[in-house]
């Protein structure tokens, strides 16, 4: 399979409950549309210090992470992300890459919001099993009573 790019949006969480509780403008709700390159391969959502700086994100903590070619890289983590793509989100923390590094869209919130990737035409869509709200396995747990 090739490279992969899809265009997702990032929208600044705090900003939006800030909103939400009538101290901020839904317009100057910080969010961005990116082109990222999605890696099924990559656990985490990977953003580059432009975007981080753009929508007014501060660093929660520094992970170690390893590249393709076994270097380990301790990075800066930041949360409070809503990353939005056709009709899912989720929230999600992001790994910051350092300067204008190609953002990643990885597994965890491919996962979150139930999206495949297709090989035939290379891109990244809804789960069509799931076309209206992405459903979740809840491992091994057989039933629950409401």
């Amino acid at each position: 399979m090739g490279i992969l790019h899809a265009e997702i949006e990032l929208v600044n969480l705090e900003d939006k409950v800030l909103a939400k509780n009538g101290h901020l403008k839904d317009l100057d709700i910080r969010k961005i549309k990116t082109s990222m390159m999605v890696d099924s391969g990559a656990v985490m959502l990977a953003i580059n210090e432009e975007i981080k700086s753009q929508l007014g994100l501060s660093a929660t903590e520094m992970q170690s992470f390893s590249l393709v070619n076994g270097d380990i890289v301790d990075l800066e983590v930041v949360g409070g992300l809503e990353v939005r793509f056709k009709n899912r989100w989720c929230i999600t923390d992001a790994i910051v890459l350092k300067g204008e590094t190609t953002p990643l869209f990885g597994a965890v919130p491919m996962e979150l919001m139930d999206l495949v990737i297709s090989p035939f035409d290379q891109t990244l869509d809804v789960n069509p099993k799931h076309p209206i709200k992405p459903q979740h396995q809840l491992g091994g747990i057989k039933r629950i009573n409401l």
